[in-house]
């Protein structure tokens, strides 16, 4: 038979529908009378009057399709495909992707969704209309950019003018507000993702109206032009990524009005529909019982289908109409999708509603297959577009009817294999989402949470009991209306888990492979695709759904887990998962193209063929693994294949491309590339010579139950255990893959999204500064000033209002995001992979085969943790906490420098994350109680020579573990910053000191004991310090220039930026040296050591640098320092006169009396000593008068200004030490004799010669001989390589 919508032509499948002909007068089923009366129920016809009052011709199954034929056709109109007045255009109307675009789009298969893909792409629709009032709506996929709305035919568009920029054409905009025409003003209100444009113009009256949500916005444009040759289309510009969906009447308007759609509705189909399914619904409501010979009046909740004939027959009857129908979006809709909630309506559990249950068995019994396919399709995609598309009402009463309704389906087995297979991916995500409201107002959280509540107190150690009693009730009252919400999100939440529940039912193989394998391999290429097209619009998901999509899996995970483990006494918990190392390397799963920690996993296979056969029984295939390296070119040919045309599309076509964001499609044509092959031995470990056996690594979709979960001696995904890996039971190896894959998910771009997030409530906090702020001026503000008193008023108004909506939605975010169950899904995400990289840790070599992302999921779900989820939960309540910081300690500490990691990226970023843990204290005491030999390991790696490889850091932590230990080091911010308020309080660099006295012990005892690693770190160190200060004063000299140059000249920035990390690092590596010389004098003092009067005669040098240059009077530093650039905040006299002051106070006062003698000799010897630098540390005797307070105004700097960052003690030793330098100058001035030039050194011109090389006798002092050694074996002079150095003196004469 033939059918309307393009639905292919198919056999229908034949049913016995007319009685046997041997036996005329009777059925074979029930009397011919009791048959005529039900038939007669269930197919009423429209004359038909009250029972008995007139007789009723009988009707038989014979008469049945001529009967049902005859009801269908009544009220049928045949003008339901004439043209309609005022409308021009080819039906059913969509996008004019051939012709009618501007720059480059994505357009959906059925040419209703659109994304774009340039700077401000425009398209309009196939379809104008001249006269009437028309309307069609958009549905908001994205809340960027976009101008939606109507044009002529004559507009033209280009990549800077779109929809509303010419004089034809009129638009709304919610990103901005605005309404365009040429010129644009204020309109509407804002819109959000989810929410719904209806677009109206009225051509009768020349106006344009537009609505969101089906609230009128009023009147946009009135006096449009209107006339002969002027028709309108539907039309969109919208700029890079944002995405719609249209829908011009091909499904029912979600918010119908006066105004006709765009596209006709199918009318007749329509009253088809409606009256089959009213005969359906008679046959449910109807029985006939037998014995009694009469018809039944029953509840059709409870029908059942017992596979009696007659009914059967009836219904066969009925569905030879309605299956067909049911393959139009339009009738699955209206029809079928709102019959099925009906039945859902009476509430209760979805259990307890199983005549759904029985309509799919009737579905797939008495439709073609092609024909429950696609009606099935067209069901759910219309359940997922009216999830994602409901208006947020207080009790989530919309999405809680669509969710339960996607429940009734996905119980029914064979359904729900179907759409897994077909449907589900990736558009499921859809129903796991619970959108933020961005309008309050609308969403009825104003009567959830009446009393709104913020933080007035700012400090972070003051006290909750430090609140008054009006401040407590508000915060009370604003949390029970917090969790009042919280109740509502959980419903829902709960109906998201169940659904996935169902989804990893592994029980069911009736029918084929269970719904988890099917789920387990489309969740595997959806990760594919995501982790492969970062940054491709038509692949990615959007992370506010990957959110909430991983923390409902975990839920499921996790229950999954444990009832599987409980059937099976012995076997892991969830609470102890972690995903065992072999996964990594015995090809079961795939990874795609991600980064092992050993780099490339074809290098890491031929590198480590060894270590894999002898600890995990694995053997690599060479030409297995030569086979996959030309497949990996394939695909990558391929790539660029598909990648080709795009650009070229940008001129000839709008692109075709399959996207779920509007209009979920199937699935993709992508092709899944199977992982290396390798060949695995048993992994059981018998005494004798174990047994090789050859194991094919299958593609995702050739898997099979047994090749994950294993069976009779094969491990599944477990093949391949080495030695060191314990071997515990786990019940269910498929749960393995999907946590592995929920690792995965976070690393993509949930931990992004949780960022971002935040930033409502760090607005929550500016905004109550803000108020805080005002009303402190309204307290302080003169009566007279009436006017000030006004305006503030008015901005304590505007700041109120603001705070009220902004903590109604923080309200909303802290429940569906940072809510204390999603703090514990993340902590035990953590938790996951700390195990999970300590036992691959445990297998030495293999830990290579170990993907980047494990470390990275685990540095960021701490910092997640630590930052995004607090104030509102701590995480010092989280069960097992500090065991957990420990074992990150011992992670971060051990693995930073590890050489089987060899990305650099990966490595940067441990080494970051350990400089942010040593920064707050209960980290810092984590990596105290680590063991001691990876402690002292770890230490040793912090010290290795600076040269070829990144300091920075490095040297950052160094500093922490000193920070507070130091001479005026004890400052959390530095005196001149006080006043101004930090970009973020919870950066690292602005926590309190909190040095680390054990880690100190185990930097000294490293010095101390190996000298040559002691003499290249401080060589190292000294070297950067040279080269960063030397950096730093050039710059500031161009700044200067640049500053005084008579036009006005602004600094870049980005000079700025790097001026000022330059002079940071100069003080945090002087800080290194003054932590050195207080821990290990003798490195510097004690001159038996190798090197230790070159590294001190080298430290002297560069300590006059510093104080020379920024002591001078009224020098360079002083006025680039007066010039307060922005982005020179932290460059002032007090941080790196402080730091070198340490140092000297160290070596010169502090030591024993040899080594200052030493230090003061070498100290004065150097030419560029100036005793008045040392002054200019005290500052002029009238300077030391002042008290506390730092002088706003002064004319030196001085140490006695800062009585509150410098203690006494300190100033009385810097006194002492000023006076030993002045006493000790006065000696060697006067005992010093006048030294020939002939006699100095010719490299610096400071030292008398004391060296001569050999062989080519050149001479120097020995400072300038042992220094340039350290970097080459070259003559300075002659370039001849130096064989040794000899003692040099001058023969008398």
């Amino acid at each position: 038979m033939s059918m309307k919508g393009g639905v292919t032509a198919l056999t229908r499948r034949n049913y016995k529908l007319a009685s046997d002909t041997d036996k005329p007068r009777a059925t074979g089923i029930v009397n011919d009378k009791l048959l005529s009366d039900y038939l007669h129920q269930v197919f009423p016809s429209p004359k038909q009057g009250p029972a008995g009052a007139s007789p009723r011709k009988p009707l038989g199954l014979q008469d049945l399709n001529a009967h049902l034929e005859k009801l269908l056709s009544e009220g049928e109109t045949p003008e339901e495909n004439q043209p309609v007045e005022g409308r021009l255009g080819p039906q059913p109307v969509v996008l004019d992707h051939t012709s009618g675009f501007e720059g480059l789009l994505f357009v959906d298969d059925d040419l209703l969704g659109v994304i774009g893909h340039s700077n401000f792409s425009s398209i309009r629709a196939t379809t104008c209309v001249y006269k009437g009032k028309w309307a069609y709506e958009v549905l908001i996929s994205s809340q960027g950019l976009m101008q939606i709305g109507w044009c002529t035919l004559n507009c033209r568009f280009n990549q800077e003018e779109g929809v509303g920029d010419t004089p034809d054409s009129y638009a709304y905009d919610g990103n901005r507000v605005r309404k365009w025409n040429v010129t644009t003003t204020n309109y509407g209100k804002s819109w959000a993702a989810g929410d719904i444009v209806s677009c109206l113009i009225d051509l009768d009256e020349g106006t344009i109206t537009f609505c969101l949500n089906g609230q009128s916005l009023g009147t946009a444009f009135t006096n449009i032009k209107m006339g002969p040759g002027v028709a309108y289309f539907p039309a969109i510009s919208l700029s890079f990524k944002e995405s719609v969906a249209f829908n011009f009447g091909s499904r029912p308007l979600r918010y119908p009005s006066w105004y006709l759609p765009l596209q006709d509705p199918p009318t007749a189909d329509l009253m088809k529909a409606h009256k089959l399914l009213g005969y359906i619904k008679n046959v449910l409501s109807t029985s006939i019982d037998t014995e009694e010979e009469k018809l039944v009046e029953k509840d059709c909740a409870v029908w059942k289908l017992h596979g009696d004939p007659t009914v059967l027959v009836t219904v066969a009857h009925i569905f030879n109409h309605f299956a067909p129908l049911m393959c139009k979006v339009y009738l699955v809709e209206d029809v079928l999708m709102n019959f099925l909630l009906g039945i859902l309506e009476g509430g209760g559990s979805v259990d307890e509603h199983p005549l759904i249950q029985q309509l799919l068995d009737l579905f797939w019994l008495l439709m073609e297959d092609h024909e429950v396919n696609e009606c099935l399709k067209l069901l759910m995609m219309s359940l997922l577009r009216a999830y994602r598309f409901s208006p947020i009402i207080p009790d989530l009463g919309f999405q809680i009817h669509y969710l339960r309704l996607t429940t009734a389906i996905l119980r029914h087995e064979r359904s729900r294999k179907y759409l897994l297979n077909n449907v589900l991916y990736p558009s499921v995500f859809v129903f796991f989402y619970i959108k933020t409201p961005l309008r309050v107002k609308e969403a009825g959280l104003e009567e959830l949470i009446p009393t709104t509540w913020w933080p007035t107190h700012f400090d972070k150690e003051r006290e909750p009991k430090d609140e008054s009693s009006d401040e407590r009730l508000r915060r009370r009252a604003y949390e029970r209306g917090c969790q009042r919400l919280k109740k509502r999100i959980e419903v829902v939440e709960e109906l998201q888990v169940q659904i996935l529940r169902l989804l990893l039912n592994n029980k069911d193989k009736t029918t084929g492979e269970a719904s988890r394998y099917i789920f387990l391999n489309k969740f595997r290429k959806f990760l594919q695709e995501n982790a492969s097209n970062r940054g491709h619009p038509t692949a990615l998901c959007p992370p506010e759904y990957m959110v909430c999509f991983l923390h409902r899996l975990i839920t499921a995970i996790r229950t999954s887990w444990d009832e599987g483990s409980r059937k099976c006494p012995g076997s892991l918990s969830s609470e102890d998962a972690y995903v065992p190392p072999q996964l990594f390397y015995n090809g079961k799963v795939d990874y795609f193209d991600l980064q092992r920690l050993g780099g490339l996993l074809s290098h890491l296979k031929k590198t480590l063929k060894d270590d894999l056969a002898s600890k995990a029984n694995v053997i690599i295939d060479p030409a297995e693994i030569q086979t996959t390296s030309m497949d990996d070119l394939d695909e990558d040919e391929e790539i660029g294949a598909a990648q080709r045309p795009l650009g070229a599309a940008a001129i000839g076509g709008a692109l075709a491309r399959p996207s779920w964001l509007s209009s979920p499609t199937l699935g993709r044509a992508n092709r899944f590339l199977s992982t290396a092959a390798v060949s695995l031995m048993t992994p059981r470990r018998p005494l004798s010579q174990p047994e090789k056996v050859k194991v094919r690594t299958l593609a995702v979709e050739q898997r099979t139950e047994d090749d994950i979960e294993g069976s009779h001696g094969n491990d599944g995904l477990l093949l391949g255990r080495p030695l060191e890996e314990p071997d515990k039971p786990i019940a269910d190896k498929s749960l393995l893959e999907i946590i592995d894959g929920i690792v995965m998910m976070y690393n993509l771009s949930v931990h992004q999204q949780l960022g971002k997030m935040v930033v409502v409530a760090d607005e929550v906090h500016e905004y109550a500064v803000a108020l805080k702020d005002t009303e402190e001026k309204i307290a302080r503000c003169p009566a007279r000033r009436s006017d000030i008193m006004e305006e503030l008023q008015k901005s304590q108004k505007v700041f109120a209002e603001k705070l009220n909506h902004l903590s109604r939605r923080l309200a909303w975010i802290n429940a569906t995001i940072y809510s204390k169950e999603k703090m514990l899904d993340v902590y035990w995400l953590l938790c996951v992979c700390i195990r999970t990289i300590e036992h691959a840790d445990g297998t030495g070599s293999l830990f290579a085969f170990t993907p980047e992302f494990y470390l990275n999921v685990a540095m960021n779900a701490y910092s997640a943790l630590k930052n995004y989820f607090s104030p509102s939960n701590s995480m010092e309540e989280l069960p097992g906490y500090e065991d957990t910081l420990t074992q990150l300690a011992t992670i971060l500490a051990k693995h930073f420098a590890d050489p089987r990691i060899v990305g650099t990226d990966i490595k940067d970023s441990l080494m970051q994350a350990l400089a942010s843990y040593v920064c707050y204290p209960q980290s810092l005491r984590a990596v105290e109680r680590i063991p001691e030999e990876q402690r002292v390991a770890m230490m040793r790696n912090l010290l290795a020579p600076y040269e070829q490889r990144p300091w920075a850091q490095t040297n950052w932590i160094l500093v922490r573990l000193w920070r507070g230990c130091g001479f005026g080091y004890r400052y959390t911010r530095l005196p001149h910053l006080l006043k101004t308020k930090p970009e973020d309080a919870n950066l690292p660099s602005l926590q309190k000191p909190c040095p680390s006295l054990l880690l100190q012990r185990h930097m000294a005892e490293l010095l101390r004991m190996d000298k040559d690693m002691a003499a290249s770190f401080l060589n190292s160190v000294l070297n950067q310090l040279n080269w960063a200060f030397s950096e730093f004063i050039g710059m500031i000299q161009e700044i200067q220039q640049a500053a005084e140059r008579p036009e006005r000249n602004f600094v870049d920035t980005r000079q700025l930026k790097v001026c000022a990390t330059c002079f940071d690092l100069s003080v945090s590596l002087l800080r290194v040296l003054e932590m050195t010389v207080t821990l290990v004098p003798d490195i510097f003092l004690d001159w038996s050591r190798p090197s230790a009067e070159l590294l001190l005669r080298r430290l002297a040098q560069l300590l006059n640098q510093v104080l020379n240059r920024v002591t001078a009077e009224k020098n360079l530093f002083d006025r680039v320092v007066n010039l307060r650039l922005p982005g020179l905040e932290s460059v002032d006299h007090y941080p790196i006169l402080v730091a070198v002051t340490g140092i000297l106070v160290q070596i010169l006062v502090d030591g024993e009396k040899q080594g200052t003698s030493r230090a003061a000799s070498v100290l004065l010897s150097d030419p560029c000593f100036q005793l008045h630098s040392i002054q200019h540390l005290l500052g002029e005797p009238g300077d030391s008068s002042r008290p506390s307070a730092i002088p706003s105004q002064r004319k030196h700097f001085s140490l006695h200004a800062y009585t509150d960052y410098i203690s006494e003690e300190e100033k009385q030793k810097v006194e002492v030490m000023l006076a030993f330098l002045t006493e000790e100058s006065k000696q060697a001035a006067a005992s010093t004799a006048p030294t020939s030039e002939e006699d100095l050194c010719p490299i610096c011109y400071a030292h008398s010669i004391s060296a001569i090389f050999k062989p080519c006798s050149h001479k120097s002092c020995k400072a300038c001989i042992n220094q340039h050694l350290m970097n080459s074996k070259d003559c300075f002079f002659c370039k001849a390589t130096i064989t040794g150095v000899e003692d040099y003196n001058k023969p008398a004469s």
